[in-house]
């Protein structure tokens, strides 16, 4: 019996070990979606957001509604994340991040795992995104600015 109780104390250790050692990418994802479906869904045409991407404090979530898409670039501002901006494939690549105002390291690393995570995506999905013409800046509470 004691030898099964230690097996079962050292398991518990470790699951938590394990788990408080990871990167909490999950919960900023989960949090991303909320807000998204929060201000964009609407009652005749729901969202469809992901996959989303987190490096540190930046996001890109693919997004398609009815026949619209495109990305969202989201920066966490006090511990919120806002939406800085929407666009096509212009915020697909390092360079397009990094001239949205993402630092250059963290930029090439949400390019690298965008491309990864959107090799999942149907191609008819891409295409709507990928049609998303100009870039859409949004107010500082993330809501519609001007589009460029």
């Amino acid at each position: 019996m004691k030898i099964h109780y230690c097996t079962a104390t050292l398991l518990a250790i470790l699951l938590v070990a394990c788990s408080a050692s990871q990167p909490d990418g999950h919960a900023d994802q989960q949090a991303i979606l909320a807000r998204m479906h929060a201000t964009w869904d609407r009652p005749d045409s729901k969202l469809d957001a992901g996959p989303v991407i987190v490096e540190d404090d930046h996001a890109v979530a693919d997004w398609t509604q009815g026949q619209m898409g495109g990305r969202a670039l989201l920066r966490r501002q006090r511990g919120e994340w806002i939406t800085v901006l929407c666009a096509g494939d212009g915020i697909r690549d390092a360079e397009g991040l990094a001239a949205a105002g993402v630092p250059a390291a963290i930029a090439g690393r949400l390019a690298t795992r965008l491309a990864e995570a959107e090799k999942q995506v149907p191609v008819e999905r891409l295409a709507r995104m990928s049609a998303f013409m100009g870039v859409v800046r949004m107010d500082t509470e993330g809501a519609h600015g001007q589009h460029h």
